[in-house]
């Protein structure tokens, strides 16, 4: 039998035992912080002569020259032109679909004129360069080339630069394919906490970017920590999450492949299951134990499951409900009969998944929605990648001669309240005007 904990509601030590389930400590021990420290350091020193060493050192290639480190876009359009029939078109599809979804998230500028002529707004201009961390070797996911390089290229960034290690100088062609479908301007074969040193800092071949975006090792993730407020970024990502609320009428070999679909990303993703049905939780249990034998990465699911995996029993769909606001899970799967109404009682949760034939799968190819969310309880005050997150918003303030001598006043009282008098009398001016 698969081990994966079971909690009921009805506990005494339930809530404590699911806030121990939740705990997750993303943060990087001395030694990792020390590491990209040094490395930062000797980009920012160094530049594009560190950049090959530490390519030559953690990819195991070495680049004649920095001009080495750039692949042609040409690469990117022959990937396109060579990989399979189907996987290109499968690429379409999804492109299409996630910039379809963007193109409703731009936000346009806006203005309003108040009675005395004074003119309020907001000005909304997108980022100038964005860099966009795709990781290499095995965890090569050309889906998330698509799901960071889109919005921003719809929000309108003019220079999109992608860096992706290429251990052994080996190639993924299918993210080089997915870059060339999504518009990514220049690509360097770069990775690391020096890929994420390089872009928010600059080398002599590295442009310095605005914001820098996508998903990494702990060094990575560790990097953008770093350097963040030298440059945006979109988030430290936790391991993948899904919390399944189920009414006991779903398949339930469907819901324990849905369980697995997160677990299989590595050993501390968590899948959980919410039900009031104590007599489905054993039937998703036994389906869980009849198809784990034949899945490729059982290892890894079945070690999910069994640190970080919950079938949890509640007393009722409301007592789920809250259960789930709490968790505030990444992906949340509303397998019942009626999951607008639920949706609509969900306060926090990184993407909400309504409905039987709704698999959290879909949302990480080829929905529409972003597949970058919230993790680790954040969606508590975050939300999904999108357009906004490389738009930029500018307040619009221009004072008419009768709204300077209204605000004036105000302005002058307050300032002086707080002992600031020049502030004070660069308002009066006008005011007096």
């Amino acid at each position: 039998m698969s081990e994966i904990r079971q909690l009921s509601s009805s506990d005494a030590d339930f809530q404590s035992r699911l806030d121990a389930l939740l705990a997750w400590e993303s943060v990087s021990d001395r030694a990792v912080n020390d590491t990209v420290n040094n490395i930062i350091a000797e980009i920012r020193s160094r530049g594009d002569a560190a950049l090959v060493e530490f390519t030559s050192r953690f990819d195991g290639w070495q680049a004649a020259s920095a001009a080495d480190l750039e692949l042609p876009l040409s690469r990117l359009e022959q990937a396109w032109n060579t990989i399979p029939a189907e996987q290109r078109q499968a690429l379409e599809v999804a492109a299409n679909r996630v910039r379809a979804y963007a193109e409703h998230q731009i936000t346009d500028s806006w203005s309003y004129t108040e009675p005395d002529g004074t003119l309020l707004g907001q000005q909304v201009t997108p980022l100038d360069r964005a860099g966009l961390y795709v990781p290499g070797g095995k965890a090569a996911y050309p889906s998330s080339v698509l799901m960071n390089a889109i919005p921003a290229k719809v929000a309108g960034v003019s220079e999109l630069i992608m860096v992706v290690p290429t251990p052994g100088g080996e190639l993924n062609e299918l993210v080089l394919a997915a870059a060339h479908v999504s518009g990514v301007d220049r690509v360097f074969l770069v990775g690391g906490a020096q890929a994420v040193a390089a872009l928010a800092y600059g080398t002599e071949s590295v442009p310095p970017v605005d914001k820098v975006v996508g998903p990494g090792n702990i060094y990575v993730a560790t990097a953008k920590r770093a350097v963040f407020g030298q440059v945006g970024i979109d988030m430290v990502a936790g391991p993948s999450e899904i919390l399944i609320i189920c009414d006991g009428k779903t398949d339930p070999d469907w819901i324990a492949m849905d369980l697995f679909s997160q677990a299989e990303h590595d050993e501390d993703a968590q899948s959980i299951l919410i039900c009031p049905d104590a007599g489905f939780i054993e039937q998703v249990q036994a389906s869980i134990d009849k198809l784990l034998p034949s899945m490729e990465r059982r290892e890894i699911i079945a070690t999910a499951l069994r640190v970080r995996g919950a079938l949890i029993t509640v007393k009722d769909m409301q007592e789920a409900v809250d259960v789930a606001n709490f968790i505030a899970p990444e992906h949340l799967e509303l397998s019942l009969e009626n999951p607008e109404a639920m949706a609509k009682q969900i306060r926090h949760a990184g993407a909400i998944f309504m409905g039987r034939y709704t698999a959290e799968a879909m949302g990480d190819y080829c929905a529409g929605p972003n597949h970058v969310l919230p993790t680790s309880r954040t969606a508590r005050f975050s939300s999904p990648l999108g357009v906004y997150d490389f738009q930029k918003r500018s307040s619009l303030i221009m004072a008419s001669p009768q709204g300077a001598a209204s605000m004036a006043e105000t302005a002058s009282v307050l300032a002086r309240g707080e002992g600031l008098t020049a502030h004070a009398r660069s308002a009066e001016y006008r005011g007096k005007s």
